[in-house]
């Protein structure tokens, strides 16, 4: 995960205090320009990661005015490093503006 400067947080939280158990379904909410290309490019960088990843499950929300994109990608993680990879994956991508 990350702070809004696109910080990664930090991921040393031993698992005993973790308040996810793993393997997990975890729902990440990933915003980002309505452009062609994003959800191919999010697909992608969450196959890097997780490569049983089922793209077809993504659920998609278009923003009021069309400009934006809202994808809710559900992903079977199995551990705390893994999400943080992905977190890291999708923030730095030009075309998403918001990851939760």
């Amino acid at each position: 995960m990350t702070t809004s400067d696109h910080t990664p947080v930090n991921s040393t939280i031993p698992p005993e205090q973790s308040l996810i158990e793993y393997p997990c379904d975890f729902p990440i909410k990933v915003m980002g320009l309505h452009h062609e290309t994003f959800i191919d490019a999010v697909v992608a960088i969450v196959v890097v990661h997780a490569p049983e990843f089922d793209a077809t499950l993504i659920v998609q929300r278009p923003s009021s005015t069309g400009k934006y994109l809202g994808l809710t990608v559900t992903v079977t993680v199995t551990s705390r490093e893994q999400l943080d990879n992905i977190y890291r994956g999708l923030t730095s991508h030009p075309l998403v503006k918001y990851v939760l």
